[in-house]
């Protein structure tokens, strides 16, 4: 009888560490087509088309948007000038634009006035409120100076 009970122990125990065999996963995250929008398009879900002031020139590189959320394509660590009187998620209730290509603002982001700097994702940093124009920027460390961070000659 101890043999037989010897036996069905060193049975079980071999069943439960014995490694289960590896299986293959395979993960697949679709993203989307990114939004196309005349002046950029917020960073966050549903991804809506941003309209003309809340993003400053130094989100765009020759008329080109660098993106926002999971469609960001800048350089690390971004954080560019916005206006937050824009962002529906802090009481915006104006006017959207329509998808559709770029269209460079008649002004230049002239009369552009920063409230805070937002990263792509469209979070906000809370220790730069920026206010101001374009060469107010330029002090604040952002772009406008067609460096890195995007902004500087827009084609037309």
């Amino acid at each position: 009888m101890k043999k037989l009970v010897f036996a069905l122990t060193a049975a079980i125990a071999l069943l439960l560490f014995t490694p289960a065999p590896k299986a293959d996963a395979q993960i697949s995250i679709g993203i989307g087509v990114e939004p196309v929008c005349p002046y950029g398009y917020y960073g966050y879900a549903p991804y809506n088309c941003a309209p003309y002031g809340y993003y400053s020139d130094d989100w765009f590189n020759g008329g080109v948007f660098i993106g926002a959320g999971r469609w960001y394509h800048g350089g690390r660590g971004f954080y560019g000038h916005v206006n937050r009187n824009f962002d529906p998620r802090y009481g915006y209730h104006g006017s959207f634009p329509e998808h559709g290509g770029y269209h460079e603002p008649d002004d230049h982001f002239q009369s552009f006035q920063a409230t805070h700097r937002a990263s792509p994702q469209g979070s906000y940093r809370a220790d730069d409120h920026t206010h101001g124009t374009g060469g107010d920027r330029a002090a604040h460390g952002g772009g406008g100076d067609g460096g890195n961070r995007g902004g500087g000659g827009h084609g037309h």
